[in-house]
């Protein structure tokens, strides 16, 4: 746990895994990196520490978190794994893609 946090019990622990997870899956909308980054504040991990748990290097964590590389599949299921989470492919509806395709070209890049 990131020394910049005090020390927290289990339910605690496990509290801000579930507060991290439901954040994630209800921003479908964010990057990769974002997600990465969001799971990691919410969590009071460091790099060094999420990149541990994942079994991949700091510099792999750390390209991602900064956007140099999105990973490839199998790097992000390891990180989504601490949480129990995996990519997957969903289909997106005919509504969806509508929506894409008219939204303003602002809305699409934030």
């Amino acid at each position: 746990m990131d020394k910049r946090y005090e020390i927290l019990t289990l339910p605690q622990q496990l509290e801000l895994r579930k507060k991290a997870i439901n954040d994630v899956l209800a921003n479908p909308q964010w990057s990769l990196a974002q997600a990465v980054r969001h799971l990691k504040k919410t969590m009071h991990l460091t790099t060094a520490e999420l990149a541990q748990l994942a079994g991949i290097s700091f510099r792999t964590l750390q390209d991602i978190e900064r956007e140099k590389s999105e990973g490839t599949v199998q790097t992000m299921n390891r990180v989504f794994g601490v949480l129990g989470l995996k990519l997957g492919v969903v289909r997106v509806s005919h509504d969806d893609e509508f929506r894409a395709a008219s939204a303003p070209e602002s809305a699409q890049e934030a």
